[in-house]
């Protein structure tokens, strides 16, 4: 009897490993696409804020509709350049994240089916 429940526990726990292993796995997809997302918007808007930088000094074209030499406009620019650069590695960071998660899994998996044959035997 003991060790038929000392069994059941040890399914359970099993059990339990693969719940949470599964919800870490579509986790870790979710965030993976969120950073490619994140990387794409971010590449999208740095190529727009730079093309606004460096348009009146190579086009000559200095006045449109605003002063694009103003030191107001270009300092704005500068400063969502930052941003944009600070969001870019955010998404570098949390995609590379995501990777080394599902490397991890992986391994996890290996080690489960190890144990599960173990048990089994």
């Amino acid at each position: 009897m003991a060790e038929e429940k000392g069994d059941q526990a040890k399914v359970a726990i099993l059990d339990a490993h693969e719940e949470f292993v599964q919800h870490i796995e579509s986790g870790q997809a979710r965030i993976r696409v969120l950073s490619i997302i994140t990387v794409v918007v971010a590449f999208v808007l740095l190529a727009s804020y730079f093309d606004q930088v460096l348009t009146p000094f190579t086009t000559g074209t200095k006045v449109v509709t605003v002063n694009l030499l103003d030191p107001t406009l270009l300092a704005l620019e500068v400063i969502l350049i930052l941003v944009t650069f600070a969001w870019l590695y955010v998404g570098v960071v949390n995609y590379l994240f995501a990777s080394r998660l599902g490397k991890q899994i992986k391994e996890a998996r290996v080690k489960e089916k190890e144990i599960a044959s173990k048990l089994g035997a």
